[in-house]
């Protein structure tokens, strides 16, 4: 659905059975029609902590998300809920709410695990939600994020000298936003106030010292801070005081809350609406919702296989989707503006060729704008050679149009002279000069008919032929020439039957040129095209690389700052290497892209110069006509 989707109320994504995950079907439906690019806000914590409460307010609906009023955890697995985005014109909203962490009544505490990394692969902005404050106990309770490091992996077999696998995570990690529900402490530190930022920032300090509990203590910490770059706090007051209230606040009118609570909500949707970016995952490719299902799937079908969900992997598997689609698309356009545009027969070969260059432009634009990761361009050459038979058979429509749209005119003006043939008017004295004077005449009328086509020359050439032995016969009884002027009139008949043979063969031999240029321009556009693209992923990788270059300078220069030298120089040798990433695919310019062009370039001439029979006959002939002159 180009428009986005508006759901009137959330659809189970993940179900959870305690045992294993699956994906609901119907959820993949509703998404695999969403091909506008999607934000995706996903929020976790533990259970009755009112997480659900929150995503009601960013779909811009009381309920919907069930909050219930008990101690039991309402949501289980993943629930979806796709909404126009507010802010972001042709964006769709899709909120995750999940099931409660830490519920007793589950059965295997793995599962709360694999919810939460599913939460961070599958969003863009991640809510932790907890209450009361960010103290130990609450960093405690986040041990989840200590654990993503077993469980996501960046690639599927990183090499020995490559970054450790989890310093990949800030490239594809959402941003990570705390919110703090019944907060009743006062934002202060040192006896001066502070932001709600700067709360979950000297929340997140490691502790000084070396003993095992200390070092369990820092470990939460200081995974958020290795892989959130972005981070934001909200804190909340207790909604009402009201027990009453509390057990039935769906219902609860805004009057009935408390007014801080009511802006704190307030101010946190705005932020979400304004600040949440669009999904996106390695250097750049951007998620629409069903490229959202696609990865839905590879993740849970990875756990539920007992691998660890790989980022590499999955963006492998819709590449694959994705760039056959992106064939299929950019195949119906050529297809669809080439049967808007051509009117056969052309006047020309060269107008169709050019209808056909501009068309192939711009279905390989459209190709190189929803594909990705094409390995060895495989997918491109696909829709080269598609476009390629495409256009002979375009090119085939073009010809049978125009040698009928010939004959029959043709047929229309010689009917007068085969009925007189017919009827003998032309076996008298005299006779041929009357035929050679009516064959004339619509030899004329012939050529001034309009938009004939590239068959012209060929159709009348036919004619011609056919008429050889009607003219000889009727040359041969024309009592009123001597065998002198016989014999110089069936000369020059042959010389003119050579002349227009070899006319023919000329503009063959012209077409095949043009076709041949066209193939060149098709070869040249295409790695122009390809040429673009690849710059662009270049820079997209450095891009990415810097921001996780900055990112560990950053960290390491508050650990510096915060008195733990040696942590901070453990980074080094993980800040050189991607240092070393940087220089040498910025500098590796000329011959990477040189040779990656190069190879594509003669794979695909392969595939654009197959058939060259044509021109190997053409030029036979012609040089065969030369020969005889």
């Amino acid at each position: 659905m180009a428009s986005g989707h508006n759901m009137m109320a959330p659809i189970c994504l993940v179900e959870n059975n305690n045992e294993q995950l699956s994906v609901n079907q119907k959820a993949l439906q509703i998404l695999d029609k969403i091909s506008q690019p999607v934000v995706v806000v996903a929020i976790v914590g533990l259970y009755r902590t009112g997480k659900s409460y929150l995503m009601n307010h960013l779909a811009g609906q009381k309920d919907g998300f069930p909050l219930g009023c008990t101690v039991q955890s309402e949501t289980k697995g993943i629930w979806m809920w796709c909404v126009p985005h507010p802010s972001k014109p042709s964006h769709t909203l899709v909120l995750l709410d999940t099931e409660g962490l830490g519920d007793v009544e589950k059965g295997d505490p793995k599962n709360d695990s694999w919810i939460f990394a599913l939460a961070v692969l599958l969003s863009s902005s991640f809510v932790y939600n907890s209450v009361s404050t960010i103290n130990h106990q609450a960093l405690e309770q986040l041990q989840y994020v200590t654990e993503l490091t077993e469980l996501i992996r960046a690639k599927s077999s990183p090499s020995p000298e490559e970054v450790e696998d989890s310093s990949e995570f800030v490239s594809f990690f959402p941003d990570f936003i705390w919110t703090v529900r019944d907060f009743t402490l006062e934002l202060k530190l040192n006896g001066r106030p502070i932001t709600e930022d700067e709360y979950l920032e000297n929340a997140l300090k490691l502790v000084p010292g070396r003993n095992p509990k200390v070092q369990m203590s820092n470990l939460p910490r200081e995974c958020i801070r290795h892989f959130f770059p972005k981070r934001k706090c909200f804190v909340f007051d207790r909604p009402t005081n009201d027990k009453e209230l509390l057990a039935n606040i769906e219902n609860v009118t805004e009057t009935q809350l408390d007014p801080k609570f009511q802006e704190q909500i307030k101010n946190f949707c705005s932020y979400v609406f304004s600040q949440a970016r669009t999904k996106t995952l390695r250097e750049g490719i951007m998620v629409t919702g069903k490229r959202l299902g696609t990865l839905v799937v590879t993740y849970v079908d990875a756990i539920n296989s007992g691998a660890v969900p790989c980022l590499e992997n999955a963006v492998t598997t819709l590449a694959q989707l994705e760039n056959s689609a992106a064939v299929q698309k950019a195949a119906d356009h050529y297809s669809e503006q080439m049967a808007q545009r051509v009117r056969f027969p052309t006047d020309t070969l060269q107008e169709l060729l050019d209808l056909h260059a501009a068309c192939e432009r711009e279905a390989t634009e459209i190709f190189m704008e929803n594909s990705f990761k094409d390995e060895n361009q495989e997918f491109q050459k696909k829709l080269v050679e598609i476009l390629k038979n495409k256009k002979e058979n375009f090119l085939l429509q073009n010809e049978e149009a125009s040698a009928k749209y010939c004959q029959a005119k043709l047929d229309q003006l010689s009917t007068a002279l085969e009925q007189s043939i017919s009827a003998g008017i032309f076996s008298v004295s005299g006779g041929h000069k009357l035929y050679m004077e009516t064959k004339e005449r619509i030899e004329r009328d012939y050529w001034q008919v309009p938009r004939k086509g590239v068959k012209a020359n060929e159709v009348f050439h036919r004619f011609l032929q056919s008429q050889a032995a009607i003219e000889k016969s009727i040359l041969q009884s024309d009592k009123v020439l001597t065998d002198g002027e016989k014999a110089i009139a069936e000369e020059r008949a042959r010389k003119q039957a050579a002349e227009k043979e070899q006319e023919l063969l000329r503009q063959q031999l012209q077409e095949q040129q043009l076709r041949m240029e066209a193939q060149e321009r098709s070869l040249q556009e295409n790695i122009i095209q390809l040429k673009e693209k690849l710059e662009r992923e270049r820079e997209n990788a450095i891009r990415e690389r810097n921001m996780m270059l900055d990112h560990k300078l950053k960290v390491q220069e508050e650990l510096l700052k915060d008195g733990f030298k040696k942590k901070s120089e453990e980074m080094n040798a993980e800040i050189n290497h991607l240092k070393n990433i940087i220089d040498s695919t910025r500098n590796d310019d000329t011959p990477w892209l040189a040779k990656t062009l190069d190879k594509i370039g003669n794979e695909l001439t392969s595939i654009l110069c197959a058939p060259a029979k044509l021109v190997d006959t053409v030029v036979r002939g012609v040089s065969s006509l030369f020969k005889k002159k």
